[in-house]
C-alpha cells in the first residue's frame, strides 16, 4: 500500500490563487475550498490512493512563534481566504479523509511524525507527502518516503532531494538555517547563499560538523574567509534557525494506520457542506 499525506494548506493556498472566486449562498468566500474539494476528488479517484491523511495550520502561529518573534504569523493573510480553512477542514471530513487540523505545532510537523511512524510499516511499500514544500524535503528517505509536487507532477526522492537542492534530505534544516527562508520568517545567515550553503553542507552535512578553520575546509568555496567568520558572528542564531526549521516527529497522532483508508465520503455530511457552499454540482 502506499500512504498519501497530503499538505492541506498548501492545497488550500493553491486553490485560493488558482480557481475562480465563489460566493456560498450567505455571501462568503468559498472558491478556494470548493477548488480543494475538486482536487482531493482528483487524487481519491487514483487507484493507488487507498489511506490518505490531511493536514491543515488551523491557526497560523505555532509553538516556534515563542521561540523567534520574527517567525511567520497570521500578518497580511486576507480575511477571505483565512475565514476558509474552518470549512476546508469540514469539506475534508466530509470527503471521508482524515483532516488533522494543528493548533501547538504546524501541518508540516504532524506529516513529518505521520511519515516516520508509518514508513517502517512492512505493509507500507511508500509514503507519498503530497506537497512541492522544500521544509518537507527533510522527511524524504531513499524511495520508501518521496515528496510529490502535484501541480508539476514532480516525485523528490532522496536523490531528486539533491539534484534539486543540492544536499542530502537531512540537510535540509541546515541549509534552510543557513540560506534562509522568507516563507517561515528566517533570515538566515549573511554572505551564505545556496550555492555555498550547499557545497559545504553536501561535504559536511550539518552545520556543527563544519571545521570553524576555513583553512580546513577540503571543498572550493569562494570567499571562505568571510563565510566563516559570518557563521562564528551569527552562531547561537543560526543555532536557532535550524531548530525553527527542523520538523518534529513527536506529534501525538490518534489514528492507528487502518483509521487512514479512505471507504468513500461522508454522504450526507458532503450534501450539507455542498448546499452551504452552494456546490450541489461536485456532487
Amino acid at each position: 500500500m502506499r500512504l498519501h499525506l497530503v499538505d492541506g494548506t498548501y492545497e488550500l493556498f493553491r486553490t485560493w490563487f488558482g480557481a475562480p472566486s465563489a460566493r456560498a449562498p450567505d455571501g462568503r468566500e468559498v472558491g478556494a475550498v470548493r477548488g480543494l474539494l475538486s482536487t482531493l476528488r482528483a487524487l481519491l479517484r487514483r487507484s493507488e490512493v487507498t489511506h490518505v491523511a490531511c493536514a491543515f495550520d488551523t491557526v497560523v502561529e505555532s509553538f516556534r512563534n515563542e521561540l523567534f518573534p520574527g517567525y511567520k504569523t497570521g500578518e497580511g493573510l486576507d480575511p477571505d481566504l483565512f475565514g476558509q480553512f474552518p470549512l476546508a477542514e469540514r469539506a475534508v471530513h466530509a470527503l471521508g479523509v482524515v483532516a488533522w487540523p494543528m493548533i501547538d505545532f504546524e501541518a508540516d510537523d504532524v506529516l513529518a511524525a505521520a511519515a516516520a511512524r508509518w514508513s517502517g510499516v512492512p505493509a507500507v511499500e511508500q509514503v507519498v507527502i503530497c506537497s512541492p514544500d522544500k521544509d518537507l524535503a527533510q522527511c524524504v528517505r531513499g524511495d520508501r518516503v518521496v515528496l510529490w509536487d502535484r501541480r508539476r507532477d514532480c516525485v523528490y526522492d532522496e536523490d531528486g532531494v539533491r539534484a534539486k537542492w543540492g544536499v542530502a534530505p537531512r540537510s535540509i534544516p541546515d541549509w534552510l538555517a543557513l540560506v534562509g527562508d522568507s516563507a517561515d520568517g528566517l533570515p538566515g545567515v549573511p554572505r551564505w547563499g545556496a550555492r555555498s550553503s550547499a557545497t559545504l553542507l553536501a561535504r559536511y552535512r550539518h552545520i556543527e560538523d563544519i571545521p570553524e578553520d576555513p583553512e580546513l575546509w577540503d571543498v572550493a568555496v569562494r570567499g571562505r574567509a568571510a563565510l566563516a567568520a559570518s557563521l562564528a558572528e551569527h552562531r547561537d542564531a543560526v543555532d536557532l534557525y535550524k531548530r525553527l526549521a527542523t520538523l518534529r516527529e513527536d506529534v501525538p497522532l490518534a489514528e492507528d494506520l487502518e483509521d487512514l483508508s479512505w471507504a468513500g465520503p461522508r454522504e450526507v455530511e458532503l450534501r450539507e457542506l455542498c448546499a452551504e457552499i452552494g456546490y450541489e454540482s461536485f456532487l
